[in-house]
């Protein structure tokens, strides 16, 4: 049920590797972990923000019989959105670490803000120290601007491609299920005459049939 901090150290160090640890990162490591750390063995795979097992007696009212007990953490699975890896991690938490998260402001926000000390699960370390090196990646990237005409450029080819991606969707449909003779005549007379023409067409139907 439990492991000590040597070997939860080792298996950070190897997935994470040495070089991408940011500077002074493992030095803090190594303080945050003792020797006798104590951890259940299902938080390796999650976020319990401090939360495990606790150990108890059930006392009885009437004869105040004490018996062992457990109490579990209430752990659910979840999505979390990451903005620094731009998607959603599912990832076990429990309730205390979903409340620490939303105070935070976001998972990114919580892993950085949230000291190692704290942080008492090898998937807490794991992705604190991913996250980190992400950050110190993002804020040494140069930030590039762009002019009025060049956005007003990007957002009329999107919107070309978004009309072409529909019309590819309506061709593949239509060789899918089919494109009648009659429906292709409708389609024509309409593009040659034009929509008011055939609204006007619609409308004196419609005055015939009333008449009638």
């Amino acid at each position: 049920m439990a492991f000590r901090g040597k070997e939860m150290m080792k298996k950070l160090l190897k997935k994470v590797g040495e070089k991408n640890l940011a500077h002074g990162v493992k030095e803090q490591l190594q303080k945050s972990i003792p020797d006798s750390k104590v951890v259940m063995n299902r938080a390796k795979r999650g976020l319990y923000a401090g939360r495990h097992i606790q150990f108890g007696n059930r006392i009885s009212e009437d004869g105040g019989n004490k018996s062992r007990r457990i109490w579990k953490p209430n752990v659910q699975e979840k999505r979390l959105f990451s903005y620094i890896l731009d998607r959603h991690i599912r990832v076990k938490v429990t309730t205390h670490a979903l409340r620490c998260i939303d105070k935070a402001g976001g998972i990114d926000e919580y892993l950085l803000k949230t000291p190692y000390h704290k942080m008492d699960t090898e998937m807490g370390l794991f992705w604190k120290a991913k996250i980190e090196k992400m950050y110190e990646e993002l804020g040494q990237m140069r930030v590039v601007f762009f002019s009025p005409e060049d956005e007003a450029k990007f957002e009329q080819g999107f919107k070309e491609l978004k009309l072409a991606e529909r019309a590819a969707r309506r061709d593949a449909r239509r060789q899918m299920y089919g494109w009648s003779g009659k429906l292709e005549e409708i389609e024509n007379r309409r593009s040659h005459d034009g929509t008011g023409n055939a609204r006007e067409d619609s409308s004196d139907g419609d005055v015939l049939v009333a008449n009638s």
